[in-house]
């Protein structure tokens, strides 16, 4: 039985040769498989057998094709010298789609082809070979498309969809301790330093930066690169020719690649100016440019959502990363007040940027730490910084003002706690609440409130206490006065006039007022008791050295009036009493040398005018030296 099955399977196999033989003629073929057929019933599948013969052959002749094509476009080819340098994508697509299908040809061939033989192997290493070589042209052309078609930022467009939020605020380049000499001097001379809380996009601002038409090409050579084992090298092609692109919006940003120790060395001024730029790049890289090249990386690699976070990661984590190291540098930079706003700014931006990124980045967890990190450093620095400056306020030691004026610290401070209210939420997120352990106003429990409530309140309280400890520095009681109404009065208004209203409440503004009724009624006394002395009829012939002239500043227009009031209200009746008494004398001259020169002077001044109440009270003032107000 044996012997038959072998003799059977000979003359299957020496038929298959015989019709093999002629399969270049097709004719020859037919009528040879119908006379074997007809010789022996064993030959009646003989049919079957050449149908699988001709595919092979078939393929075979696709694969010489196939190969054919790939090999005309080697351009270290030996085999074609005359061959191109790139695959002719852009002039001649018909070419490109020809190429492309002899791509897949050959890839159908490697995944699908069993070799059993010889010629099988050797089919096989032709196949891989010429996968390589059209792996190798893909890759180049793959670049060139992606450079081809990247479309630049438009900066233009850019900047007129920014909106700015300003904030007049004069700042110095320094401590507090030197703001208050800066302070006067640019408030003088009216160069006010603006605080930009930074630039907002419009909601509609959308980039593409690369041309719409190129993507559908990318994907059919990212495909097949994948689909050959070639994902490595396609990822690192996309990602660098994309990673140069980002650079490059960065520096159309305004944005450049600083060491953490350069930012160190970089004077505020400077680096305040880069930080507002900072603080804009952050939106655009995030909200428009990021999201951007994940839409771009889904589209060209949607076979796949591995290669399609691998490759944006890998594309986008630089750009991140050197803005997350400008964060960092700042953070860690020396402390001083006038960088408060500028961090908060920044750590504003990162907040809000932080969940678009986590939604970025769903295996990018070295980004998000980072930016975690960086948040972290920002929080502290702010924190640090808004310490710091309570402290200043609370030791600032400087001189009081010649003639009562408003302090500069006053005016710093003050104007400094309008610019924090509008950073509340971001320092109630940052601050410790202590609010409910504070003892503030002169022993007052405060009722619950935020902590940036509480730390403002104390930090007014320390203004305070501040310039009632400056008052102190007046030799002339009259003048410490004009100082303390000065001061407190302007720290009203500020309240007043602000969100700080709110926080300290009406009852605050009232109390306040009632001191400066007090210290009016001091002032008077303090200013016009000697004067009025000297109007008595015990006043006469007495010596006065005094002068009671001087400059002293009453800046506000509400409190000079009601100042020159109370002033002509104690002086002028008895001033009036007085020439009652005396004014015979004083115009025969007699007693005249015993009175002081200075009142002589201011008589005869009045009696200029003594038909005009108004003009009187004016000369009263001129009289007995009055504050300039």
């Amino acid at each position: 039985m044996a012997t038959t099955m072998e003799g059977q399977d000979r003359v299957l196999a020496t038929a298959q040769q015989i019709v093999k033989s002629l399969n270049m003629n097709t004719q020859a073929t037919e009528d040879m498989i119908l006379i074997l057929s007809r010789f022996d019933n064993r030959l009646s599948n003989i049919s079957d057998l050449m149908d699988g013969s001709a595919d092979d052959s078939k393929t075979r002749n696709q694969f010489d094709r196939a190969e054919k094509i790939i090999l005309e476009h080697d351009p270290g080819g030996a085999s074609n010298p005359s061959s191109r340098n790139s695959l002719p994508w852009e002039e001649c697509p018909e070419e490109a789609s020809e190429y492309l299908a002899a791509v897949d040809l050959i890839i159908q061939l490697t995944e699908g082809l069993n070799v059993e033989s010889e010629e099988d192997d050797d089919v096989m290493d032709r196949a891989e070979n010429a996968l390589q070589l059209a792996m190798s042209r893909l890759e180049d052309e793959f670049r060139h498309i992606l450079i081809r078609n990247t479309v630049p930022l438009d900066a233009d467009r850019l900047y007129g969809s920014v909106r700015s939020v300003s904030r007049s605020f004069t700042f110095n380049n320094g401590e507090i301790g030197d703001a208050v000499e800066s302070f006067r001097e640019d408030e003088q001379e009216g160069s006010g330093y603006h605080h930009e809380r930074g630039a907002s996009l419009g909601g509609d601002f959308c980039v593409d930066l690369i041309r719409v038409e190129a993507i559908e090409e990318l994907k059919d050579i990212a495909d097949r690169m994948i689909r050959s084992g070639y994902e490595k090298e396609c990822c690192q092609v996309y990602s660098n020719v994309r990673r140069d692109v980002l650079d490059e919006c960065l520096s159309i940003l305004g944005v450049e690649r600083h060491s953490i120790e350069e930012v160190q060395r970089i004077e505020w001024k400077i680096l305040d100016e880069k930080a507002k730029k900072w603080i804009l790049a952050i939106k655009v890289v995030v909200r428009v440019l990021l999201f951007g090249e994940k839409r771009l990386c889904e589209q060209v690699f949607n076979e796949s959502e591995l290669i399609q976070e691998l490759c944006f990661v890998e594309t986008t984590k630089g750009c991140v990363m050197q803005l997350l190291n400008f964060g960092e540098a700042v953070a860690i930079g020396v402390r001083s007040s006038e960088k408060l706003f500028r961090i908060l700014d920044m750590y504003e931006v990162l907040v809000d940027a932080s969940q678009d990124l986590e939604a970025l980045y769903d295996s990018g967890e070295l980004v998000c730490s980072e930016v975690k990190g960086v948040l972290k450093g920002l929080s502290m620095s702010a924190v640090g910084t808004f310490v710091e400056f309570e402290k200043a306020v609370k030791a600032e030691t400087s001189k009081p003002i010649h003639g009562g004026d408003i302090h500069p610290i006053t005016r710093y401070v003050m104007n400094y706690m309008k610019l924090l209210v509008d950073y509340s939420d971001t320092l109630n997120s940052l601050l410790p609440d202590d609010s409910g352990s504070s003892q503030i106003d002169n022993g007052e429990c405060v009722a619950a409130i935020s902590p940036i409530g509480t730390r403002l309140q104390l930090l007014i309280t320390s203004l305070e206490s501040n310039i009632e400890e400056k008052s102190t520095s007046y030799e002339d009681g009259a003048m410490r006065y004009i100082f303390l109404m000065n001061n407190i009065l302007y720290i009203i208004q500020k309240v007043k006039d602000s969100e700080l209203r709110t926080l300290m409440g009406d009852q605050w503004i009232r109390k306040r007022r009632g001191k400066i009724r007090q210290w009016h009624t001091s002032y008077l006394r303090a200013a016009w008791s000697k004067a009025l002395l000297c109007l008595k009829d015990e006043g006469i012939g007495g010596t006065s050295s005094a002068s009671f002239k001087s400059a002293w500043k009453v800046p506000d227009n509400q409190l000079r009036e009601e100042l020159r009031i109370s002033i002509s209200e104690k002086v002028l009746p008895a001033y009036r009493a007085f020439l009652g008494r005396f004014g015979s004398q004083l115009e025969s001259g007699r007693h005249g040398g015993k009175m002081d020169a200075s009142l002589l002077q201011g008589s005869r001044l009045v009696n200029l005018s003594a038909d005009q109440e108004k003009e009187k009270k004016n000369r009263i003032l001129i009289l007995t030296g009055a504050v300039s107000l």
